[in-house]
Order: C-alpha cells, then structure tokens, then sequence
C-alpha cells in the first residue's frame, strides 16, 4: 500500500494546487512578455532616434550643419583669440612707446651731461693754461732784470786783458744758457727798431725830432720788451721819432694861413 492510499485527499490537494499554478502560470508570463516588449519598442525607438541622427549627419544638410555649428565654435574661439592679442598687442605698444619716452629722456640727459662735461673740460682746460701763464709770466719778470744786467755788462764791460776777457766769456756763456733756455718756454725779444710805434707793445719814453724817420716811428729801443709766445710781458721803452723843427715850423705857419683864409671867408 502506498503513501497516497493512504491519504487519498493529500493527493487530490496536490493536484488542485498544481491545476492552479499552471493555469496562473501563462498570465504571469504574458505580464513579462509585455514589459520585455515595451522596453524593447523603447531601445528600438532610441536606436531609430540615434540611427536617424546620424543619418542626418550623414546626409549634405546635417554636414552643413555640423560644418556651420563647428565654424561658429571656430569664429568665437578665433574671435577671444583676436581680441586677446589685440589687447596683447595694444599693450605692447603702450610699454612701447613709454619705453620710447624713456630712452629719449635717458639721451637728451645723457647729451646733458656731456655737454656740461665737455664745458667744464674746456673752461677747466682753459684756466688752467691761464693760470699757467700767469705764473710763467710772473716769474719770467722776476728774471727779465738779471737778462736785463748781463746785456748792459756785455755792451759796456771793456775786456783790457786776457782775465777780464776770460772773465767776460764766462758771464756771456752764463747769460746765452739763461737767453736759451727761456726761448725753450716761449720767451722771445722784441726788435722794435724802424716799426710804427704800436702802444700794444710800445712804451714811449722820448722824442725826438728828426729827418731821417718818419714821424711815429720807433727810432731806438732803450729798455727790451719781450714777450711770452703772444702776450706782452714787459713793453719796450723805445724813443720815437717826431716832426723836426723846420717841418714843424712850416705845419705852424700853414696852419695860420688856414685860420685867416677861414676868417677873410
């Protein structure tokens, strides 16, 4: 005797539950089949949407598109570009030009500056020289009486005998060194003798009447000028010739001829 005889109503359960869930089986399955259905219309219409995209990207009118989408992309990144540099580049021009303003105030500076150099290089140079002179000039005179001392002693010193004579060529040597050596710094003697009497370089001492030289001319130089390259150091005392009597007495009476004719007229 088997199981199921002896509980003939549990078999009969089984059967009734098995029945009910092979019939509620196909209604479960059709509610899956509906949604597996809805979601693949919904992936089919995706894939459509995406297929006829790309086909419009494909076709000449979504190329156009697509160029003129990617060209506006272009022109406004072209465009921040442009105006980028163009702010770059007025920027550079502003450093430009105050970089322009500063070199051209850095030279007209310079140009200052060694143009005042150079001035005062030149008034420096030129006091100097100045003072150079007035210190040559200044010492030279000191020295012109002893020059002055060894020409009168060679002009009246009268050697009489073979001591005096050696004596005399000794001091004349002493004197011609002393002459040389200040023609080496630029001394140099005046000979004024038959020149016009010139008060630059000229100092009269005497006149004297005479014939032989016309009037205003130096006739004999009493006391030697010399001059230091071209600036007087001591004026020559000269003595200059002037009308003689007879000239002057003829000039005299001219002279009153003139005044009575002036008078009578």
């Amino acid at each position: 005797m088997s199981e199921t005889d002896n509980y003939p109503d549990l078999e009969k359960e089984t059967d009734i539950v098995n029945n009910e869930e092979f019939l509620s089986t196909p209604e479960a399955t059709n509610e899956d089949d509906s949604t597996v259905l809805e979601t693949d219309f919904e992936s089919a219409q995706t894939v459509d949407e995406s297929n006829q995209n790309i086909m419009k990207e494909d076709s000449p009118e979504g190329e156009a598109q697509n160029t003129a989408s990617d060209n506006n992309v272009i022109d406004e990144v072209t465009q921040t570009q442009l105006t980028s540099l163009e702010e770059e580049i007025a920027s550079l021009k502003t450093q430009l030009e105050t970089q322009k303003t500063q070199t051209k105030d850095f030279k007209d500076q310079f140009l200052r500056l060694t143009a005042d150099f150079e001035n005062f290089r030149r008034r420096t140079s030129k006091e100097k020289e100045e003072l150079e002179q007035i210190i040559k000039k200044k010492t030279i005179n000191e020295l012109l009486p002893v020059v002055d001392n060894f020409e009168r002693a060679r002009t009246q010193i009268k050697p009489a005998n073979d001591g005096e004579m050696t004596i005399h060529k000794s001091y004349q040597g002493v004197y011609k060194t002393f002459v040389d050596s200040l023609k080496k710094i630029g001394v140099s003697a005046m000979r004024p003798e038959g020149e016009l009497f010139d008060p630059n370089y000229h100092e009269a001492m005497l006149r004297e009447p005479t014939k032989e030289y016309p009037e205003g001319t130096v006739i004999e130089q009493l006391v030697r000028g010399y001059l230091l390259n071209d600036i007087v150091l001591r004026h020559a005392m000269v003595k200059v010739a002037a009308p003689s009597e007879e000239e002057s007495e003829t000039e005299f009476m001219d002279t009153d001829e003139n005044i009575s004719e002036v008078k009578q007229s």
